[in-house]
């Protein structure tokens, strides 16, 4: 399970060094997508092949909200390894996804990563802070 924030910065090569406890789980490689809120995710490619298959493939072609979704993680989904030092090249079209221009979160959550722009990050962190206890109060009426 991948927990934790982590405050990082791109260097002059748009290369982002993860954090020391997440690399060994990317040892195999990662894929760097897309993200819902305005953030990039970062999966192992073991996750994102089982997010593909569970989640995606099942969902009808035909359908124009399955289209879209597949396009937006798919297309710009881009694989690689990490280098020696834990770095890896994020690329111009995510980055620009995601406002990221410098200062990053790599924020842990469960099976992927969240990339955020640093700044964008403190403001969903406030929003989530602010409201936690209402969001935890209607995902716990859905299941009664």
């Amino acid at each position: 399970m991948l927990l934790g924030e982590h405050e990082h910065t791109l260097d002059d090569k748009n290369r982002l060094t993860l954090p020391a406890k997440f690399r060994p789980d990317f040892a195999a490689g990662v894929v760097l997508t897309r993200g819902l809120d305005g953030c990039l995710y970062a999966y192992r490619r073991e996750d994102f092949a089982r997010l593909v298959e569970q989640r995606l493939a099942p969902l009808d072609p035909f359908s124009q909200n399955a289209r879209k979704m597949r396009r937006f993680l798919l297309s710009a989904a881009a694989e690689a390894d990490l280098d020696k030092q834990g770095r890896v090249m994020v690329p111009a079209a995510l980055l620009s996804h995601a406002k990221i221009v410098r200062d990053v979160v790599v924020a842990g959550v469960d099976d992927h990563l969240e990339i955020w722009d640093r700044d964008a990050w403190r403001r969903e962190l406030a929003d989530v802070e602010g409201s936690a206890e209402d969001v935890a109060e209607r995902l716990a009426t859905q299941h009664d």
